[in-house]
């Protein structure tokens, strides 16, 4: 299997889009919405996109596995945002040219402070040794997940650096209609970018644990393939995802023979997500997490959860509890 792209800028939607002034269906605070018109972007084009590996757009947070202190580890996405004060300048220039090029960041004052730590994403133009924030006014980048940082705790309970090993769901080897929950070592997932998901993440679309008992686990980007993709036009893509069984998606990404990723979302064709059942969430499951208790820490964590049901196949991802 060719290596697939992974998510370190926002990816191009498939159509070239337009902005509405009306209320955002994604976020409640922006009063504007990004719209899909049935032109195909010419990078898609130029991307030969009907030769591309279609793939769920899963919906969670972005990660990042890379190194730190020397070993593996699990970042999560920390995007560098502007100030309140460069926010409004930056929304008044926006609102008055119905566009934002042109528009002059002072990258040393405009920022708000990111930790030490902190890294920008791969291919962040960088002006005179300063990374330069994209056309949203976001400078993207990653921050390692250490475990005592309570805002990434739900990031820090898929992982355990000291076994260097995380919680991965992905299509079964055996047969790919089938999901698997396993415990795959660090290195395998380096370089690679992956989706958190699960109970307390963007309002749980896939249905998963609860608040007693959350499940969480990281997918990579491309993992899960689409089978039989629609043809990339308007209103095929709309009737597939309002009337087919597998388009019951947050979206699709196409990843390009030459590396360029091509997304659409739900959002971008006037349609709601989520919108009852998802396909992820109604997928059969089996938990791979071998291992004995004893390697793990802490006897609570989702670790020796997940591998006390080592071998539980489950008849949807939704229905994974683990007993009291």
């Amino acid at each position: 299997m060719r290596r697939l792209g992974s998510v370190q800028q926002k990816i191009p939607c498939v159509f070239l889009t337009e902005v509405k002034e009306e209320q955002s269906r994604k976020r409640d605070c922006q009063q504007f919405q990004v719209v899909a018109t049935e032109n195909v972007n010419p990078v898609a084009l130029e991307a030969n996109i009907d030769c591309a590996l279609a793939t769920e757009k899963v919906d969670g947070t972005c990660c990042y596995v890379t190194v730190y202190k020397g070993q593996p580890y699990l970042w999560a996405r920390l995007d560098r945002k502007p100030n309140k004060q460069a926010e409004k300048r930056f929304k008044k220039y926006q609102h008055s040219h119905r566009s934002c090029k042109g528009f002059t960041w002072n990258v040393e004052e405009d920022f708000k402070t990111v930790p030490e730590t902190w890294i920008p994403a791969h291919r962040v133009k960088h002006h005179n040794g300063h990374p330069v924030p994209d056309e949203h006014g976001h400078i993207p980048g990653w921050v390692p997940v250490e475990k005592d940082n309570k805002q990434y705790c739900w990031h820090s309970s898929v992982v355990d650096h000291e076994i260097g090993a995380a919680l991965v769901l992905r299509p079964s080897a055996d047969d790919e209609d089938v999901l698997e929950i396993a415990a795959v070592p660090l290195v395998d997932l380096m370089e690679q970018t992956l989706e958190l998901i699960g109970t307390n993440v963007n309002g749980n679309p896939y249905g998963m644990g609860n608040k007693k008992q959350p499940v969480h686990c990281l997918v990579s980007h491309g993992s899960v393939r689409i089978r039989n993709p629609p043809p990339v036009d308007f209103q095929q893509l709309v009737s597939w995802l309002q009337e087919s069984p597998e388009g019951r998606v947050e979206g699709i990404v196409w990843h390009c023979n030459d590396g360029t990723l091509i997304k659409v979302h739900r959002h971008h064709l006037g349609l709601r997500w989520p919108d009852g059942g998802t396909c992820l969430g109604d997928r059969s499951a089996v938990i791979h997490v071998d291992g004995t208790v004893d390697e793990y820490n802490n006897s609570k964590d989702l670790f020796t959860s997940f591998s006390r049901l080592n071998g539980h196949c489950f008849s949807r991802l939704q229905d994974i509890q683990f007993d009291s």
